[in-house]
């Protein structure tokens, strides 16, 4: 099973490399008011951000921008498509910690400074 999670999220990672983040008006993902405490660009990675990067990074849902379902539901058709989604839960199933509890996705190393 986790060798067929890690083959279909190789094959979904492909598939997204090139989607980039759609998001709206400063209301939408949790973005707070002027006054609020966090702001969109705290939790979401910048829509020019290159897939598979330091930077392509949902602090929100802690996945890849580039990946993330919660925030993109256009991405949602691909992950079905290769078989990888949690009915359940509703997202990925390469991301569901709750049917996967021992799975860890890490965020890319950020890239030294030169």
């Amino acid at each position: 099973m986790t060798a067929r999670v890690c083959v279909i999220s190789l094959v979904v990672w492909f598939v997204l490399a090139s989607a980039s983040c759609s998001r709206g008006g400063s209301e939408e993902h949790g973005a707070k008011s002027s006054s609020g405490v966090s702001s969109e660009s705290e939790h979401h990675a910048r829509s020019a951000a290159k897939p598979g990067s330091y930077e392509d990074w949902c602090g929100e849902h802690q996945v890849p921008e580039s990946q993330c379902t919660r925030c993109n539901a256009d991405l949602v058709a691909a992950f079905k498509a290769t078989g990888d989604w949690c009915d359940e839960h509703g997202l990925p199933e390469s991301q569901c910690m709750k049917c996967n509890p021992d799975l860890k996705i890490a965020r890319p190393a950020k890239p030294s400074e030169r």
